[in-house]
């Protein structure tokens, strides 16, 4: 007897169609190793598909002598896999999983073998030897998608959590999981659906329905959506940052402390540092969770004037990240006078927002900003070597990304570029139903902009969506998800 796994009933997303029906399989059985293959406790070899269940009887040797035509759904069964010259390969567990309660709503078979590369490698190659299909990248997620057991926001996210670096932004990628995000918007597709359906009464059936009717639906309607778009769009800001990093350069002239506050940030000697000047050369890129802040941050070389041309390129290099990055962390040197080289670092960076810090505060100060007010007034003090200032750091990036607010507990954000672009396409078009109404257009013309409305929604969840954008969102997962 097995070890009984529990039920699995996923539902079926609400309001998500699929580009299959629920019923309907793919022909071929896929299978890959879902996790890493190295040195582990375990590793996990999975299979979907009609086949499955009958590769597992070929290679499955059950200690109890059962057979796996007989398993249980959702039970552990211990045994052997064996290679085609029913040679053993390791001692496993071996599940199994009948559709449609499985996560692809196809059978599934996973097996659980010894970590390292070796046996999940031959139970790999014995699986695919029995006429199992190498899977593609995300090929697991995108059959839950296509047979409708998740939508296209739900697929999205699975991706979000593996990737998440910050507890926000898993958190954030959880609720699109649950189907938060999805249930607003398919909310708002049947409401705009409904007015459709009326308005094409209204059409076909003028004595009916009344014109203004209708229209005056359209607008209330139309009114409200517009702040709830709205609402959702101006979270994509902070959703991207949670999933993506606040892109953070360090700037400043030579021997400043640009790689020791990096190590500073990170809390590891990342970057080399010496009392030489110039010995950063080049870029190192770095990701950090500074207690729930993202950072991506770039060490870069000093800014100077140098006749190395090793160096020179360094500092090309830096000015050319600073064009790209969301924030700059100027450092000036609290014990030398201020030099050409900080003025003409403050004036490339005048049009970017910049975190000005004032670093080597433990030696006699030479400093003098008299002439930049608004940097003297906003500068942050440090002492790299004592361990000071990193809490006012992270206070200045709260107040100039979250307006001092990072609890995502309780909001719906959006993390996800595709999602901001549709939902400000879908917005523009309620916002066309308003000026359509107010210039006394003809109703025709108020259904175009409410289908393309609802068209674009649509694309979100994944109610009607392309093979292209498909294979293109499935293709940034790993092989094995």
């Amino acid at each position: 007897m097995g070890t009984h796994l529990g039920e699995c009933h996923p539902e079926r997303s609400e309001g998500s169609q699929g580009l299959k029906g629920v019923n309907e399989m793919f022909n071929d059985t896929i299978a890959a190793i879902a996790t890493f293959p190295g040195n582990a406790g375990i590793n996990i070899i999975r299979l979907s598909g009609n086949d499955a269940l009958n590769i597992a009887y070929k290679i499955f040797v059950d200690k109890n002598k059962l057979n796996p035509k007989n398993f249980k759904p959702r039970y552990l069964h211990y045994g052997y896999i064996v290679d085609k010259d029913k040679k053993v390969i390791d001692e496993v567990l071996l599940s199994y999983m009948k559709a449609p309660n499985t996560y692809t709503r196809e059978d599934i078979i996973e097996i659980n073998c010894h970590g390292g590369i070796i046996s999940a490698k031959k139970i790999l190659d014995t699986v695919l030897y029995y006429g199992c299909r190498i899977a593609e990248r995300g090929e697991f997620t995108k059959r839950a998608f296509l047979n409708g057991r998740i939508d296209l926001i739900q697929a999205e996210a699975v991706i979000d959590i593996i990737n998440s670096k910050t507890d926000s932004s898993h958190e954030i990628s959880v609720k699109h999981l649950e189907g938060r995000l999805s249930k607003q918007i398919n909310a708002v597709i049947d409401e705009i659906m409904e007015l459709l359906a009326n308005i094409e009464v209204n059409i076909d059936f003028p004595e009916y329905d009344e014109d203004e009717i209708t229209i005056e639906r359209v607008r209330a309607l139309s009114e409200s959506l517009v702040p709830e778009l709205d609402k959702l769009i101006k979270t994509a800001d902070t959703g991207k940052i949670f999933k993506e990093g606040i892109k953070t350069v360090i700037l400043g002239k030579p021997n400043v402390g640009k790689s020791s506050l990096m190590n500073f940030l990170l809390n590891e000697n990342r970057a080399i540092v010496t009392e030489v000047p110039g010995t950063t050369r080049d870029t190192i890129e770095e990701y950090v969770n500074i207690k729930g802040v993202p950072l991506r941050i770039i060490d870069t070389a000093g800014i100077r004037d140098t006749d190395d041309t090793v160096e020179r390129l360094g500092v090309e290099k830096a000015l050319e990240k600073v064009s790209e990055a969301d924030l700059v962390i100027m450092i000036f040197d609290s014990s030398k006078e201020l030099e050409k080289e900080d003025e003409r670092i403050l004036d490339f960076i005048k049009n970017k927002k910049v975190i000005y810090i004032r670093n080597k505060t433990d030696l006699e100060s030479k400093l003098e900003l008299s002439s930049y007010k608004k940097i003297e007034e906003e500068i942050i003090n440090v002492s790299i070597i004592q361990n000071q200032g990193l809490d006012d750091i992270i206070n200045k990036i709260n107040s100039l990304f979250f307006e001092g607010h990072l609890d995502v507990t309780d909001e719906l954000i959006i993390n996800n570029v595709r999602h901001k672009n549709l939902l400000i396409k879908a917005k523009n078009s309620i916002e066309e139903v308003l000026s359509s109404i107010e210039n006394n257009m003809p109703i025709d013309f108020i259904e175009i902009d409410l289908m393309d409305a609802m068209k674009n929604l649509g694309l979100i969840v994944g109610k009607s969506v392309s093979d292209d954008l498909v294979d293109k969102i499935f293709d940034e997962f790993c092989i094995g998800k």
